[in-house]
């Protein structure tokens, strides 16, 4: 008997001797650094169990021990499981510290910058084209619904969503600047407003500009003038969904259809693209002038004018800086 509980013994502290020595084992490859030399972003399926995750790891070379990382997970990292998603990895992480990581959640944040003046159907192409959003996008989205930003989102979230976004963001927007309006502008409606800076949107890429550009087409407006906007005449042509290609003709501003702003008065009947917040801003408070016309300036920038002598004054001018130009002068 003595015997057998001398054999029992020795076992108890053999087995104990070897669980303290697998756990300091376990502990020491858990918590010291890796071998990853560079930073690194994985991707962690969704339904990833503890093993595949160790696998991804290692192939990555983020870990170097499968059977580590497991124990580790489960017995020295608590009860939190690891969450799927992109994650950034830096060079020399221990497994204990990636475990963390996968387990906080905090995913790489992506980002994608919708431009100012982008139609709705340009915008879903972009959305399209933006690696890791899913799903299928509908093409039919209201034209200027979009709020054209730099918007932030995470590996395996929804076009949708996104699209989502941008509509609730455009709307707020619109509704926060339509409240703080000029008075006695000749817009009727927030949509009437979204509708001109669609057309500013389009006309002048100059954030200095905005203001004077608006302004002429709300004079327009408030003389019943013709807002005669090439822009809307090559939406009314393209509807947004593909590129003109080719200068407007006369036979073009002479189409008829309803984003003619030569042939129809006031505005079309919707935008004409996505404006931006300054767009909206110019519209709904621009500046004061008398100026009627506008006309390009070989600068990327416009000549305005008061009266028509003016005006065609300036266009002589554009004409002149084209023939300059095409003749290599």
């Amino acid at each position: 008997m003595r015997r057998a509980l001398f054999i029992i013994s020795g076992l108890i502290v053999i087995f104990g001797f070897v669980a303290v020595g697998a756990g300091l084992w376990v502990y020491s490859g858990f918590s010291r650094p890796g071998p990853l030399e560079n930073d690194t972003t994985l991707i962690i399926e969704r339904g990833s169990g503890a093993s595949a995750i160790a696998r991804e790891l290692k192939r990555a070379s983020v870990i170097d021990d499968t059977l580590v990382f497991k124990l580790g997970a489960r017995f020295l990292s608590g009860p939190v499981p690891m969450k799927a998603g992109e994650y950034l990895f830096p060079s020399g992480v221990s497994a204990e510290t990636a475990v963390r990581i996968l387990q906080t959640g905090k995913t790489v944040i992506r980002r994608v910058t919708i431009a100012e003046g982008l139609s709705s159907s340009e915008v879903v192409a972009v959305l399209r084209n933006t690696k890791g959003l899913t799903g299928r996008l509908s093409p039919g989205q209201a034209e200027g619904s979009l709020l054209p930003e730099t918007y932030h989102f995470s590996f395996g979230d929804t076009r949708a969503a996104l699209i989502e976004r941008m509509q609730v963001a455009q709307q707020k927007l619109l509704s926060d600047l339509w409240a703080k309006r000029s008075e006695g502008l000749p817009l009727s409606s927030p949509k009437e407003a979204l509708i001109l800076a669609s057309i500013v949107e389009k006309e002048t890429g100059k954030k200095g500009e905005r203001g004077r550009v608006a302004a002429v087409f709300i004079n327009r407006l408030r003389k019943n003038m013709r807002l005669q906007s090439d822009p809307t005449v090559v939406y009314g042509i393209t509807e947004g969904k593909v590129p003109l290609g080719r200068k407007l003709s006369r036979t073009d501003l002479k189409q008829s259809t309803p984003y003619n702003t030569y042939t129809i008065k006031g505005l079309p009947p919707t935008p004409i693209a996505n404006p931006g917040r300054d767009a909206i801003r110019a519209v709904l408070h621009p500046l004061m002038s008398d100026e009627l016309y506008f006309v390009a300036d070989g600068s990327g920038g416009h000549f305005f004018a008061e009266t028509l002598k003016q005006h065609n004054r300036n266009v002589a001018r554009w004409r002149k800086f084209l023939r300059t130009r095409n003749s290599g002068g």
